[in-house]
């Protein structure tokens, strides 16, 4: 009965003791518990309004991969000399460390790949329709015997055809 008594007082004790220790710590520490930082209060400022015309509601990426392939047209000039160039500085930004500086599939990432990136050059490639290799760049290629990543979050739309008709400027080797 002794040992009960003791066992009791000595719960109560550390019980005690703890909330002493928490209370104290609560009131005079400026980290305080919970309760004693701000809160967060939803609506307490107005929400904003979005301006018209913020969120698009045509265009966009989802239009692109919905359109077949075919019915898909760059809005450049495949022969203007200007968007080649700037399609051959994207290629160097976005393309050559897979594809290669030669555009023959030997780039030095491109190496660590099975299977290999695409030679450009072949016949195969620069047959491919622009709307085709535009989509191919955009959502990429898994299939047997090609793989390519999709490049739609990474790449423009416009800079994607320039890359296209950079690619089919260089011809068959």
């Amino acid at each position: 009965m002794k040992k009960n008594l003791i066992i009791i007082f000595g719960a109560l004790t550390v019980f005690f003791g703890a909330y002493s220790v928490l209370t104290i710590h609560d009131t005079y520490f400026k980290w305080g518990r919970m309760w004693q930082s701000p809160a967060v209060r939803p609506y307490e400022k107005p929400l904003l309004v979005m301006e018209a015309g913020v969120v698009p509601l045509t265009g966009g990426e989802a239009v692109y991969r919905a359109t077949p392939p075919d019915e898909l047209h760059s809005p450049f000039n495949p022969r203007d000399r200007e968007i080649v160039d700037q399609g051959q500085k994207l290629y160097a930004t976005y393309c050559q460390q897979c594809h290669g500086a030669h555009f023959d599939g030997q780039g030095t990432v491109g190496q660590s790949f099975a299977p290999l990136p695409t030679d450009l050059r072949e016949a195969r490639v620069q047959a491919t329709a622009d709307g085709l290799m535009f989509k191919e760049i955009s959502f990429g290629v898994d299939r047997a015997g090609a793989r390519q990543p999709a490049l739609a979050t990474t790449i423009f739309p416009d800079d994607r055809w320039k890359i296209v008709h950079f690619v089919k400027s260089l011809g068959v080797r």
